[in-house]
């Protein structure tokens, strides 16, 4: 099921992306925030390079990809973890961490306004409860620590609308190889990061720090994204970042555990909405019937999925990649608004 299989490959996505964000306010402490984004992303550079795809197996990014490439690192690669590196240091982890449910709310938005993915009430109300869950923990740190502590989570909260603008664009690629894709967006994004880093003056990290956050990179921002564009081919931007939003919680958890206990019952209550609207976005099932219109395209595909059945000699069996022609179709099935189910409603 292709709704299953991304969101488990979301839900990993998320436990490696949510670890990271308490690591990093562990390991970026004194750091500039442009050479901790700068580490992150050459760690997920070598993952992507080590992880590539047989040419047989995955379509390549072509030419025309390389616009969308260059603001997805602009977005993804530069201001979000600049953003989220500054927030990091002047708010609490646990806060920090559940502001990034966000990402979310900003990444279904667009996907409604650019892909017209399905927003219906159910999911509407979802996001309602993402987006009051997030003021809730405004006013905690308000009330808690100070104009400080709000700026910090401020900046978090540009890291979650960079990364959903990137999460996004990063649909229109998901059918490419998703390391290649990893290893050019963060290889435009590390060399501007350390760029801008060298220009002002930043200081230089230890080496333990900085092998720490290539580690983290490596896994939390190449992993972690090599996995959600397996999911957003799977089943589309906004589920994908729904199931993602879960990131936040493992990240919040591994906060306590490292010792964050500013939270309240403010911080809690704003998890509590947050974790509602995942869950009840999460339960929507939609399923009609709906018409197919002829298209030809290049991407990972199987056999036995009920959409692609052209012919070779010999027959592959399991995954492969090539261009192939789709004839115009009709029928009745549960669907997700992945690269085959893009009609309006």
């Amino acid at each position: 099921m292709p709704a299953l299989k991304g969101g488990l490959l979301a839900l990993v996505a998320a436990a490696l992306f949510g670890a990271s964000t308490p690591l990093l306010q562990q390991l970026g402490t004194g750091l500039g925030a442009f050479s901790t984004a700068a580490l992150l992303y050459a760690g997920a550079a070598i993952v992507g390079l080590l992880s590539r795809q047989p040419v047989d197996r995955e379509a390549r990014v072509v030419r025309s990809d390389l616009p969308r490439l260059l603001a997805m690192a602009a977005l993804g690669a530069v201001l979000g973890p600049v953003a989220l590196a500054w927030g990091l240091q002047r708010t609490s982890g646990t806060s920090a961490s559940l502001m990034l449910t966000l990402e979310a709310l900003f990444t279904a938005l667009l996907a409604w306004c650019l892909y017209r993915e399905t927003m219906d009430r159910r999911v509407w109300a979802a996001m309602s409860l993402l987006l009051a869950g997030g003021v809730v923990l405004v006013l905690d740190q308000g009330i808690g620590g100070g104009a400080g502590q709000v700026l910090g989570l401020v900046a978090v909260l540009v890291a979650t609308l960079a990364w959903g603008a990137d999460n996004t664009l990063s649909r229109a690629v998901a059918d490419r190889d998703p390391s290649q894709v990893v290893m050019i967006k963060a290889a435009i994004g590390a060399p501007a990061a350390a760029l801008i880093a060298v220009l002002a003056a930043e200081p230089l990290p230890g080496a333990w720090a900085a092998l720490g956050l290539l580690l983290v990179g490596a896994t939390g921002y190449g992993l972690s994204l090599r996995f959600y564009l397996l999911a957003q081919r799977a089943f589309g931007a906004a589920r994908t970042g729904s199931v993602f939003a879960f990131a936040p919680f493992i990240g919040a958890a591994l906060a306590v555990a490292l010792g964050d206990r500013s939270a309240g019952w403010l911080t809690a209550a704003g998890g509590g909405l947050m974790l509602a609207g995942i869950v009840l976005h999460l339960a929507e099932a939609h399923g009609h019937a709906h018409q197919h219109e002829a298209m030809a395209h290049e991407h990972a595909h199987r056999h036995d999925d009920g959409h692609h059945n052209h012919v070779h000699e010999p027959m592959p069996t399991g995954e492969h990649s090539h261009r192939h022609q789709h004839d115009p179709l009709r029928h009745v099935h549960a669907h997700v608004p992945d690269a085959h189910h893009g009609h309006r409603h």
